[in-house]
């Protein structure tokens, strides 16, 4: 599931519903603007992750409400229009959009040129040591150490500690851990965190580290 705050702007009210209602079930929040002097009111007002302008409005244009925001901010920018001249893409990518999609246009591949656009523009902090009841998980080098001690994981727990370990105290589902869709299936991921709780619970039995968040997956707590 996506995340991420997107500032549409969109003079055709059918696209913005569409596309609202379809990035919306993707996991964004979304923000609407008819024309571009509201939009301005709006990055005045919030924080947003991504913007997608089309470039065909009336009074201000996209290429101009870009530009704009290009004075102050780094923005991403997605910009979608009618056109798809090789000059106006040309045009907007010179002054400064992150990509460019011509209408008419699926809003599946819209959400997936969002995607790769957050993924490149998005700085990820390094992940820092995790403290689990005297045992210290390194997630740069992949590694659980008691003092200066390894404790041997198996690649396959190595891999599920990761992804809790980038998602401390959130519920990540049995489908995010699931190397396959058939891992989260048949449960096998049930008897790899089995196996990592005896590797790092004081008391297996009665974890304080790796939870169940019952019906949904696990969530890794650390000291």
């Amino acid at each position: 599931m996506n995340s991420g705050h997107v500032l549409l702007v969109d003079d055709d009210n059918r696209i913005r519903e569409l596309l609202t209602r379809y990035l919306s079930s993707q996991g964004y929040s979304v923000t609407e603007a008819p024309e571009a002097q509201s939009a301005r009111k709006l990055l005045d007002m919030f924080i947003f992750d991504v913007a997608i302008l089309d470039v065909m409005m009336p009074g201000e244009d996209g290429f101009s409400l870009l530009s704009y925001i290009r004075t102050t901010s780094q923005l991403p920018v997605l910009l979608l229009t009618a056109k798809g001249l090789a000059e106006d893409r040309i045009e907007g990518l010179k002054i400064g959009a992150d990509d460019y999609l011509p209408k008419p246009f699926e809003p599946e591949e819209l959400a997936l040129r969002l995607s790769a656009i957050l993924r490149r523009t998005t700085k990820v902090e390094p992940l820092k040591e995790i403290s689990l009841s005297g045992l210290i998980f390194d997630p740069d080098r992949s590694v659980l150490k008691n003092d200066k001690r390894i404790v041997r994981l198996t690649e396959s727990e190595t891999q599920l500690l990761l992804i809790l370990a980038s998602n401390v105290g959130e519920a990540v589902s049995r489908e995010d851990l699931a190397p396959n869709p058939d891992a989260a299936l048949d449960r096998s991921i049930d008897v790899q965190v089995t196996r990592l709780r005896k590797k790092i619970e004081p008391d297996p039995a009665r974890p304080i580290h790796i939870l169940t968040v019952r019906g949904h997956g696990y969530r890794l707590m650390p000291d």
